[in-house]
């Protein structure tokens, strides 16, 4: 199958878990009538993007509302991409993502490698280590389309995970994030355009609305970036779903008329998952 049509739902946060769920359902029966094969949830889509709601909402992965969109999935016949969660396990609070096909299976999860601590002078300071522990996934998943890569927010920033998700075979990289006002202006676009460039893959980032009253003020702006390094589209900061196609025959293309990843030096040097 060629084509995948993609919807990245950018939501304004709501304050409980409960709240964001109905919001949540009532934007995948959206999507799907927009033709969406597979949706995408922002990074911390069940509650306020601070410390101190990670450690209130913190969920193990039967959790109600996990289940409430799996149960959607499943109900619409629709790949969904549950952005992340704080999930509870061995003690530990981690920044994961869990992705559904369009049984209600969950068919992967993962949970952020990169955490995001920052401390920008007269910009933003966060610190996820006070709350998560980090993973050590390399995720990807298949469908339909073909093979999908999974990553959270920061690890975009790290181009060693995008190029083994590459070289695992992922056509496309979806990435529930939430940028803030600092760094959203100055890297969203530009990271999401590089990824695509670098490994010739589609990127999907799916950020939260912006919400001017939050403690963490998202950037919004979701996006669709193709492997030529184009932007395919782009939301402004509001709520809304942003839906794109991803022509896997044009993939096909770029790699055929600019073939590096068939010119990478692997006698000289090599990325290698441990």
């Amino acid at each position: 199958v060629c084509g995948m049509k993609v919807a990245l739902l950018q939501l304004k946060t709501l304050p409980t878990p409960e709240e964001n769920l109905e919001k949540i359902k009532q934007m995948l029966v959206q999507a799907k009538q927009e033709g969406a094969d597979l949706a995408v949830l922002p990074e911390m889509c069940c509650c306020p993007y601070e410390n101190s709601a990670f450690v209130r909402y913190a969920m193990p992965e039967n959790a109600p509302f996990l289940q409430g969109i799996a149960e959607m999935a499943g109900a619409l016949g629709l790949y969904v991409v549950a952005g992340s969660v704080p999930l509870a396990a061995d003690g530990r609070i981690y920044n994961a993502a869990f992705v559904y096909d369009n049984r209600g299976s969950c068919i992967a999860r993962h949970r952020k490698t990169h955490l995001f601590d920052i401390n920008v002078p007269g910009g933003q300071y966060f610190m996820e280590s006070d709350t998560f522990t980090a993973g050590r996934d390399v995720t990807t998943f298949d469908t339909p389309w073909g093979r999908m890569g999974l990553m959270i927010c920061y690890d975009i920033r790290f181009p060693e995970l995008s190029r083994l998700l590459a070289l695992e075979g992922a056509r496309a990289i979806l990435v529930p994030a939430a940028f803030n006002m600092t760094t959203g202006p100055a890297h969203w676009e530009m990271s999401f355009r590089m990824r695509a460039l670098d490994n010739q893959v589609f990127l999907a980032g799916c950020a939260p609305a912006r919400d001017l009253q939050s403690s963490y003020t998202a950037w919004g702006h979701s996006i669709v970036t193709d492997p030529w390094g184009s932007v395919v589209a782009e939301l402004d900061e509001n709520e809304g779903i942003l839906t794109a196609e991803l022509d896997f025959a044009r993939l096909e293309q770029v790699r055929a008329e600019l073939p590096l990843l068939k010119h990478r030096r692997t006698d000289c040097y090599d990325i290698i998952r441990k």
